[in-house]
């Protein structure tokens, strides 16, 4: 696959969608969260959506989506209608009726092959990639994705990697940096570097479940407490990390869009493979996903910390007190 990066029209995602189709088409996805998190200013881009109606009792990252779609200048978005946050119809309608051109993608709740086979084919006929396109391209970013489970053995098997430097590899394999070759260029250099530490003595072993924080310290303040995050449960799937199984197939078995069950049984595969003493689980403010928070403890047998976050910046000091006492009673065990 080549020219993954430059010349290529962007296009905006609002969650992880099948890249293959995406790059086949002649695009170059952006994921519009990670724009937005990691921006100078993201409460520039915050108000810039709170100015224009949006109600300050709305989702942290829908506002920010929206900001950084006005702040980009992007004019054709991708919004996951069905799998991920149900504000994002409406934000569609927004974006629409300001000019953008926006492509539907759902992730059937019944998880069922014909259906997800027929929202990817929709996704493909609408972006106009070919169908032969979309498998070369499958074939190059497969090899990108083997890395990528390297690194995660790297992290909760060697112990080489941190949770924080886990966390940022695996959540920019949402779109590759929007450009593959380069994203691949920097991983490469990043294995090679991190295969001739030493092992990370950590006192504290983690799961960090539940969406990315939008706390912009949290691993360093784990890591100074002696304690590391092994598993990254969402930022692991957007990289997809399934072999030998066909295109549907691995978005089949992508849990993030469907019912919790699937995403309790990854978790609880998770913890006993990287020997995981205590979970931290992110919600975000305003987001239906919290009420999975009570799915979770009903089936998981590991100690959990439930954070809940709104708006970009540090841990508070409540939050941090919080982490202290929970990390104490792990260490204690």
């Amino acid at each position: 696959m080549k020219n993954t990066g430059k010349g290529r029209r962007p296009v905006g995602l609002t969650t992880t969608v099948p890249s293959e189709i995406v790059f086949a088409s002649g695009r170059k996805p952006v994921d519009l969260n990670n724009v937005f998190i990691t921006s100078k200013h993201p409460e520039k881009l915050l108000e810039t959506a709170e100015n224009r109606g949006f109600p300050r009792t709305l989702c942290t990252w829908i506002k920010g989506i929206y900001g950084t779609v006005m702040g980009q200048g992007i004019r054709e978005v991708i919004a996951v209608t069905g799998g991920d946050c149900s504000n994002t119809i409406a934000l569609a309608e927004v974006l629409r009726h300001q000019g953008v051109t926006v492509h539907g993608f759902d992730f059937p709740l019944s998880r069922d092959r014909t259906a997800l086979e027929r929202s990817m084919e929709g996704l493909r006929r609408g972006l106009g990639a070919d169908r032969r396109e979309v498998e070369k391209v499958k074939d190059r970013l497969d090899r990108i994705r083997a890395k990528l489970r390297r690194l995660d053995r790297m992290t909760c098997m060697e112990n080489k990697i941190t949770g924080r430097e886990n966390h940022l590899f695996l959540v920019t394999s949402s779109d590759f940096g929007s450009d593959p070759d380069r994203y691949e260029d920097e991983l490469d250099a990043f294995l090679e570097e991190a295969s001739s530490r030493e092992p990370i003595r950590d006192t504290v072993r983690l799961g960090f479940i539940g969406v990315p924080p939008i706390f912009d310290d949290l691993y360093e303040t784990l890591e100074k407490m002696g304690a590391r995050v092994v598993f990254n449960e969402v930022q692991r799937q957007f990289s997809i990390p399934f072999e030998d199984v066909d295109l549907v197939e691995r978005y089949l078995r992508y849990t993030y869009p469907y019912d919790v069950k699937g995403r309790i049984a990854d978790i609880q595969e998770a913890i006993e493979e990287r020997r995981i003493q205590g979970l931290i689980h992110y919600t975000q403010t305003f987001c239906h996903r919290q009420i999975h928070d009570i799915l979770i403890r009903a089936a998981v047998d590991r100690p959990i910390l439930t954070l809940e976050g709104d708006r970009p910046g540090p841990l508070d000091g409540r939050t941090i007190t919080r982490i202290e006492t929970f990390l104490e009673i792990l260490e204690g065990a």
